[in-house]
Order: structure tokens, then C-alpha cells, then sequence
């Protein structure tokens, strides 16, 4: 027999697809979800037209594209799917949000592109940049505090750091430390939007996160 109970506030919960569907709030959570997967596919394309550099998996991402015909956007979608079969071994469950996030950041990515040109200036160059970094960690903070589960490759990160005991920092270090040596190897974009994407998203997604965290209503066990 269960009852309901209220998560303590500002408390991410890690719960399967149908309870985080029987959880409440879905006029509110599911917008906020769609927005912050567009805007996260949104903050990628800016990224990209600045020319200053990818996020890491990005990187990986616009390397690939070198040799195969297709649209960044539509490599994100195809990764996001292969990473998801590593899930498999490690006992991750998807949630909705994270077959969502699989599916929209590319084709917000793509959409995107198609209406925003590389500026000529450099410093509009720059503040795409800077604009994309800040827009990453507020799509971040959205989409995780949705609570629909986490994205492919934060499920591949924390799957690896529990199944292995190390410390996600690490594994999360190590990981895309990865990505970045395939991506060059493949012709990827790499600069010094890298290095200020892998330094500052953690820290501005966790400066919002706390507003952004929406409070479920969840079954007790």
C-alpha cells in the first residue's frame, strides 16, 4: 500500500518514465522541458557560428560530420542514440526526458543554424560565443529541473561512475577528455570556447538550477 508524499523542495528525483508522468506538474514541466532541449540545441548552433569552439562532445560531433553526409544536428541525434546502448550494460533506465533530449537537441540545432549566419566581426564572434556558453547552462538547468531524467550523455557519466566506483568528476573528466582526442582526430572544432564551456557550465547550470528545480509530487515507496 502506498500514499503520496511531497519531495522536499528543490530535490531532484530519480524516478522511471510513468511516475515521473503520475508526479504533477505537467502544465508546468513539460514546456519547461521543450524549452530547455531548444534552447540547448540553440546554444550549440551559436557556439558553432562563433568559430571559437565546441563544447567537448561537440567536437566530436562537428568531426564527424567531415565524413559522413549529414548535419551536425543529425549527428547529435544518431550519438545520443548510440551512447544510449551503453546504457544497456549498466543497467540505466531512460527516462522521458531523456529520449526527448536524444530526439530535439539536433533538430534545435539544425533549426537554428538555418537562421543564424557567422557574424563578420570578431566580436560578435565572441559574444555568440559567450551568449551560447551562458544559454548551455540555463537549457541545462531547465531540462534537468524539469525531472524527466537526465540527458544520454549525464546517464553514460553516472551509469560509468557508479558501475566502476569512481568519482563522476573523474569519469566525467575522462570521458570527454576522450571525445575531444576522436573529434580532432576527425577534423572536430576546437578552441578556446572549449576550455570556457568545460570551465563554466558546471557552475552556471548549478547557479540555476535551484530556481529552475520543479517539485514533484512522488509515491512513497
Amino acid at each position: 500500500m502506498s500514499s503520496t508524499v511531497h519531495a522536499p523542495a528543490r530535490t531532484l528525483v530519480d524516478v522511471g518514465p510513468l511516475a515521473q508522468l503520475r508526479a504533477g506538474r505537467l502544465g508546468r514541466r513539460v514546456p519547461q522541458l521543450l524549452i530547455g532541449l531548444a534552447l540547448y540545441g540553440a546554444s550549440l548552433a551559436m557556439m558553432l557560428r562563433g568559430t571559437f569552439g565546441l563544447a567537448p562532445w561537440d567536437v566530436l560531433h562537428s568531426g564527424f560530420i567531415r565524413h559522413v553526409p549529414m548535419s551536425i544536428g543529425q549527428a547529435v541525434v544518431l550519438f545520443s542514440f548510440l551512447v544510449l546502448l551503453l546504457w544497456i550494460p549498466l543497467r540505466e533506465k531512460p527516462g522521458i526526458g531523456t529520449i526527448a533530449n536524444a530526439l530535439l537537441v539536433g533538430v534545435a540545432a539544425d533549426a537554428t543554424l538555418a537562421v543564424l549566419v557567422e557574424p563578420g566581426s570578431v566580436w560578435l564572434r565572441v559574444l555568440l560565443l559567450v551568449s551560447g556558453v551562458a544559454l548551455n547552462g540555463l537549457a541545462t538547468a531547465l531540462y534537468i529541473g524539469s525531472q524527466f531524467g537526465r540527458g544520454p550523455r549525464d546517464g553514460l557519466m553516472t551509469g560509468l561512475a557508479r558501475r566502476t566506483g569512481l568519482s563522476l568528476r573523474l569519469v566525467r573528466t575522462s570521458l570527454e577528455v576522450a571525445v575531444v582526442l576522436i573529434g580532432l582526430l576527425l577534423g572536430g572544432v576546437l578552441g578556446v570556447g572549449t576550455v570556457l564551456y568545460a570551465l563554466a557550465i558546471g557552475p552556471l547550470a548549478q547557479l540555476m538550477m535551484p530556481w529552475l528545480i520543479v517539485d514533484l509530487t512522488t509515491p512513497a515507496e
